[in-house]
């Protein structure tokens, strides 16, 4: 019993970190974007910015835009490595 005890204990800490690490990752591509300094800090606005690109994946503009935004990010990541 403890040892099955301990090692979901080891698989839950696992998957906490990775989860952690995922979201300071995300935060950061948010920081990255500039969306931080744009809107002052204000999270409704930066929540509401994500919530119409989710509305905008899930219209049939879809690909068109998963396209155009892709290489924009790229473009970005490319200048932030300069």
């Amino acid at each position: 019993m403890a040892k099955q005890a301990r090692v979901d204990q080891r698989e839950w800490q696992a998957k906490r970190r990775e989860r952690t690490r995922q979201l300071i990752e995300l935060g950061g591509l948010v920081v990255k974007a500039g969306l931080v300094e744009l809107t002052d800090d204000d999270r409704a606005v930066m929540l509401g910015v994500m919530v119409e690109a989710a509305a905008i994946l899930r219209s049939e503009r879809r690909e068109q835009v998963m396209l155009m935004w892709r290489r924009r990010g790229k473009r970005a990541f490319e200048a932030a490595d300069d």
